[in-house]
């Protein structure tokens, strides 16, 4: 049996309208210019529609967080060679938009609402999926593949973010060499 009344969230292309819109704004002018009353004047879509699906910054940065997973690499069945290709992929990532830019947001929105830090997390969290099933493919513990994805990302997303430099591409694949020689056995 239907029945009538607003559906539980808003239509795909309404969606898809405001937090492409959404992203934009994040990337250009920072989460303080994610209200409900700015997202309306951009792309047209009802005040009230905006407000009862993102009445706040908070909401919107999570929507982008749940839009943007990360797509990893296809796996060659090497380790080596595919810990080599996530870390290009992401040293990719973090120079381009949105992934690069978007950290960036992030980093900044949890001035305007520190809730976001956990959105931020999450998302670092995402990026870092891929090394950690690489490894744990590899014979890594959770743990241990948890630790080498850190030793392996943490530098490149310092780099990316708080040094402003490219990532260093070398250092990285030189790390993951390193920890797949502990964990495979001569």
């Amino acid at each position: 049996m239907n029945r009538p009344g607003r559906p539980a969230g808003p239509a795909d292309d309404t969606a898809a309208v405001v937090l492409t819109a959404a992203l934009e704004l994040l990337l250009t002018e920072g989460a303080a210019a994610l209200t409900p009353q700015r997202l309306h004047t951009v792309t047209g879509v009802s005040r009230t529609t905006v407000y009862r699906h993102w009445p706040s910054p908070y909401a919107f940065v999570s929507a982008l967080v749940d839009v943007a997973p990360v797509r990893p690499g296809e796996p060659a069945g090497d380790p080596a060679n595919d810990l080599h290709a996530e870390i290009d992929l992401l040293c990719d990532r973090l120079r381009d938009r949105p992934v690069g830019g978007f950290l960036h947001a992030l980093v900044a929105a949890v001035a305007v609402d520190p809730a976001v830090a956990e959105l931020r997390r999450r998302y670092v969290a995402d990026l870092l999926h891929p090394f950690r099933t690489i490894l744990r493919a590899a014979g890594a513990s959770e743990p241990e593949a948890a630790d080498g994805a850190a030793v392996i990302a943490s530098p490149l997303l310092v780099e990316a973010l708080l040094l402003d430099t490219d990532a260093d591409r070398g250092r990285a694949h030189r790390s993951a060499d390193l920890i797949l020689t502990g964990l495979v056995p001569a």
